[in-house]
């Protein structure tokens, strides 16, 4: 019986050519779209998911309450892991590692202690031997139990031992330069680790190592987020109950000061997601996102439905005598709906295979465009999601069509006193199509808010001068006298380069040092967090910050002797006037840094413009400068470049030279978002090429059987204009009904993402006129073709017809 409801679908089939082909693309796109869509949220669900214990393994993260509200952060305090060994020793293991990035290694010659290569390597962590037996990142040489126990040690993965000794069998034994200074044995090789980790894995050094090169805060107040500590909770402990037992762990042990100071656990099938504290390899995908991309997945699929069911049910009118003929010879309604169904099986088939293509074509773009490495691999998930994607479209697309076909008289049938009006569904194709273009339209206004915000970002005032201005990380050259000064002279000297300044970071960074003060010699606190920068007095120059009140702290000064302030910090201690806070006294950590304030500049962007403004104090000490911040003349930026990197080289010949336009390191803050942005657009796209392309095939068929109506007002004097308007009105104000349907929900959701930026433009009313114009005139478009091809029709060809 299904052989001869096959044979007969393809026979069906092979008669509509044309509405077999826009069904078929139409659904094609839509599965394709979906299943970038699956392939994209398995992915981001899969981090960190191979491990043995995951259901057992937290993060300790800081969670500390401060007069402006809860402050949180993924790093700990270096004592936090020894001491939970102590008084949690039936914790089955505890392990702290430490991440670092720009750090230069080089592979030694067997004879003599020099480099081979060097390389930058942006994945370095510092781990205790216990990382390796609570994470499973599975050992190809060496012990990982022993393998990291002493200093100086190395581990890494096969890809890296590779690129540094050409065969990762002859690593193991080998020396490695850290950092130009610090030689370290590889004592053990790791499998290449997979793109679904948070952990940036390239090479990992001994914890013990760490503790002689880093400078790294040795007490209970130093919550550093690049040192994060791992436990493995026993099978008998809850989670809630080793949380709750925090709070005293951290008042027995943290001083008095820091009574406010907490800890937490955070499940590492959290850490992905949660944006609140982060990842040590950066990024994080929201749960929130997920859902996001997992409807709009869902929906765009239901749009090529939606064209599937509206050309079907269209279709009736011209299959109604098939309907009859077979209804006489004695088939079912079951039997007709199985009919109907097997023809709209072979569509569906048909457009998953196309889909298979259009994804395996897509995908590449898809990971450069996020930077991710998702693959097409025919396996049990990938499968069963084709399998049950082609049930389910097969149901909802064929089973409405099916029954209305199915239920027609046979006798009025065969006196083909069907139309269009009278298939059953003309009411429910209007009501698609409305639904069809909200969803396009509600796309196309969350496409235009994203790309507006990312504007936004981009072109914002953020306080100080952002252009032509390069960033390049300082050398940790440990054989000779620190060479900032002289290479600052010497590049002052270069055509080409305006200002240069020292500092440890840059107006506008991720990373920053975030601190209580006291303020003029106060017993307690001044009730409010600052972020302290260290910088030379050139600094605001290079960056043209603004002063309002003082001066720059004395150039030549090695121990601090004056701060500079934002007006932001003035206004939260109380001064109205700038002015009236020069002379004042700052003090940092029980007063081992005090000075006066000596300036006061405007307000500045310290931090990405997601965050708020936050109170700076500014301050001189060679000690903390580890980058060069060089102003150029854009109009010779290349010889200039060019010149910078002969001068830096000469000065360090033995560090691997690399800079950073500021702007380019600004507009990384926002690197997710530019990503969505994209990926929006190209859903956006999707949505309107699927709902246009139902669309031209509704109104091709509405023009084949309004022919004579046609011909018969083209010879009572009707004007090719008024045939358009015909065949377009319709279409025009359902659009419009769409429309009043998107824009309440997209203003709703829109504005919610919008909250979590502390900068972000308001959703005006421009981009809403944008959208009803955008849509109706792609409608008009996709319509007029074939509305004009009806209109300039001869009526005495449609009229001679029967």
């Amino acid at each position: 019986m299904f052989k001869n409801h096959f044979k007969t679908a393809w026979q069906n089939l092979r008669r509509h050519k044309s509405y077999v082909a826009i069904n078929t693309i139409g659904l094609a796109v839509g599965i394709a779209a979906c299943l970038l869509v699956f392939l994209l949220i398995r992915y981001e669900t899969s981090f960190d998911n191979f491990h043995n214990n995951k259901e057992r393994i937290y993060r300790v993260v800081a969670a500390t309450k401060t007069p402006e509200g809860m402050n949180y952060s993924q790093g700990s305090a270096l004592p936090v892991a020894e001491a939970l060994r102590l008084d949690y020793p039936q914790l089955e293991q505890v392990a702290r590692i430490y991440a670092r990035k720009d750090k230069q290694l080089s592979p030694l010659n067997d004879a003599a202690d020099t480099p081979q290569k060097k390389f930058k390597e942006n994945k370095v962590l510092y781990a205790e031997p216990e990382f390796f037996s609570i994470f499973n990142f599975p050992f190809i040489a060496g012990d990982p139990k022993t393998a990291l126990a002493e200093p100086n040690t190395a581990v890494l993965t096969q890809e890296t031992a590779e690129k540094y000794f050409g065969n990762w069998q002859n690593a193991v034994g080998k020396l490695i330069k850290y950092d130009n200074d610090l030689v370290c044995k590889v004592t053990g090789i790791l499998k290449n680790t997979p793109a679904n980790t948070d952990f940036p894995l390239n090479v990992v050094l001994s914890f013990k190592t760490a503790a002689a090169h880093e400078d790294i805060s040795k007490d209970w107040a130093g919550q550093d987020g690049s040192l994060n500590t791992f436990v493995v909770l026993p099978k008998n402990m809850p989670a809630a109950q080793f949380d709750n037992g925090l709070k005293a762990f951290v008042k027995k042990h943290s001083p008095a000061e820091y009574a406010n100071q907490g800890y937490m656990v955070q499940p590492l099938s959290n850490i992905h997601y949660e944006s609140r504290f982060g990842t040590l390899s950066g990024g994080t995908f929201s749960r929130e996102l997920i859902t996001a991309l997992s409807l709009i997945g869902l929906f765009l699929l239901i749009i090529a439905c939606i064209n599937f069911i509206n050309l079907a049910t269209a279709q009736a009118v011209t299959r109604a005598k098939e309907v009859g003929i077979r209804k006489v010879l004695g088939s079912s309604k079951k039997q007709l709906i199985l009919q109907f169904l097997s023809e709209t099986f072979l569509i569906t088939l048909a457009s998953a295979l196309i889909a298979l293509g259009i994804a395996f074509i897509v995908l590449p773009l898809m990971n450069n465009l996020l930077q991710i490495s998702v693959h097409l691999q025919f396996r049990f998930p990938l499968i069963a999601f084709l399998i049950s994607t082609v049930i389910t479209v097969t149901l909802l697309s064929g089973f409405y069509p099916a029954l209305v076909l199915s239920g027609f008289n046979p006798i009025t049938a065969l006196k083909s006193k069907f139309t269009s009006k009278t298939t059953g569904g003309f009411s429910m194709r209007r009501v698609l199509v409305v639904f069809q273009f909200a969803i396009a339209q509600l796309l196309i206004i969350g496409t235009l808010i994203v790309v507006s915000q990312m504007d936004f970002f981009q072109n914002a005032a953020v306080g100080f001068d952002k252009e032509a201005v390069i960033t390049v990380p300082m050398a940790n050259d440990q054989s000779r006298p620190p060479q900032g000064d002289a290479l600052k002279t010497a590049l002052l000297q270069q055509a080409g380069v305006k200002d240069v300044s020292l500092s440890a970071f840059s107006p506008m960074d991720v990373a920053g040092w975030d601190d209580d003060f006291k303020f003029d010699n106060a017993a307690k606190k001044a009730g409010f967090r600052t972020d302290f920068k260290w910088a030379d007095a050139d600094y605001f120059k290079t960056y043209n910050i603004q002063f309002l009140a003082g001066a720059p702290y004395n150039q030549t000064d090695t121990t601090i002797k004056g701060f500079v302030v934002n007006e932001m910090l003035t206004k939260k201690l109380g001064f109205k006037n700038p002015e009236a806070i020069i002379g004042k006294k700052i003090s940092f950590w029980d007063g081992k840094i005090a000075a006066p304030v000596v300036g006061v500049v405007k307000d500045f962007n310290s931090y990405s413009l997601k965050d708020e403004m936050k109170p700076v104090v500014l301050g001189g000490n060679k000690m903390f400068y580890r980058l060069m911040n060089i102003k150029i003349e854009p109009q010779q930026m290349q010889q200039t470049l060019a010149a910078i990197e002969r001068i830096w080289s000469k000065t360090y010949p033995d560090f691997v030279y690399e800079y950073q336009f500021l702007d380019e390191k600004i507009a990384s803050f926002y690197k997710q978002e530019r990503q969505l942005s994209l990926l929006y657009q190209l859903f956006a796209g999707v949505a309107i090429f699927i709902s246009c392309l139902g669309l031209y095939g509704f109104v091709s068929f509405m023009a084949v059987q309004r022919i004579k109506e046609v011909g018969i007002r083209k010879v009572l004097g009707a004007s090719a204009g008024n045939i358009v308007y015909l065949f377009s009105k319709e279409f025009t104000l359902l659009i419009g009904i769409a429309f009043l349907i998107a824009a309440p929900l997209a203003y709703y959701f829109m504005h919610r993402w919008l909250q979590n930026f502390a900068y972000r433009i308001e959703i005006g009313v421009g981009i809403f006129v944008s959208t009803i114009l955008i849509a109706e005139i792609i409608a008009w478009l996709t319509v007029g073709y074939r509305a004009i091809k009806a209109a300039v029709a001869n009526p005495v060809k449609s009229l001679r017809t029967e």
